[in-house]
This record gives structure tokens, sequence and C-alpha cells, in this order.
């Protein structure tokens, strides 16, 4: 029996938004907001578990840890930080619970930041 541990969020469809270079300046609070969510993703084990779960689409903690070579409850930590920001959801199969990002801007936030690493190494 398949058992959705998903946490409970509504997700809103988003309108059509206006292009950034379209947009007011961002104001001290988008600002913030920005910064918090870009903290999520300023950790190298979240960034590998992301890039992971996008290569696999779906994976359990046992399997997250030896691809990032790192021990379960480690990983555990992570990717708790990352359902409680509603980027994951995950599902129990029996024992083992699998996780999978949810969050569709997610996948594209990655690409780009890749691509800016590889047009412009440090």
């Amino acid at each position: 029996m398949l058992q959705d541990l998903t946490p409970k969020r509504t997700r809103l469809a988003v309108p059509a938004l206006p292009a950034l270079d379209e947009r007011p300046l961002l104001s001290r609070n988008q600002s913030e907001a920005l910064r918090r969510l870009f903290k999520v993703f300023a950790s190298d084990t979240r960034l590998r578990l992301l890039h992971a779960l996008i290569r696999e689409g779906e994976m359990c903690v046992t399997d997250l840890a030896k691809a990032v070579g790192m021990k379960p409850q480690a990983v555990s930590n992570q990717l708790q930080l990352l359902l409680e920001r509603g980027i994951l959801g995950c599902r129990r199969n029996s024992t083992n619970i699998y996780y999978r990002i949810v969050d569709p801007c997610v996948p594209i936030l990655l690409e780009r930041g890749v691509c800016l690493i590889e047009c412009h190494p440090e």
C-alpha cells in the first residue's frame, strides 16, 4: 500500500507573470524572501540531492545516500528541509520513503545555474 507523505500544501495555479525586466524593482520583503530561498540552495549536498532526483525522478533515502556518498541520516536531515520548503514530495512504499521534486521551478533553476557555471567558470 502506498502512502503519500507530502505535506498538505495547496499549490495554486500561477497566472502568467510579466517578464522580470517589466516588473518594479524588488521590494525589501521580496529581496529578503528571495535571499531565504537561495539560502536553501546554498548547500552543495542539497544541490547534489536535487540533481540526483532530477536525473532519476524518484529515489529512497538509501539510494540518495549512495548517490552522494553520505550516511542516510545526514541525507534525511537535508531532505526534511527541502520537504518543509515544499520543494520535495514523498510517498511511503512498505518501509521505504521515496522522494521526488514537486516544484516545477527547481529543475529550471538548477539548469540555469549549471549553465552559468559552465559559461562563466570561476
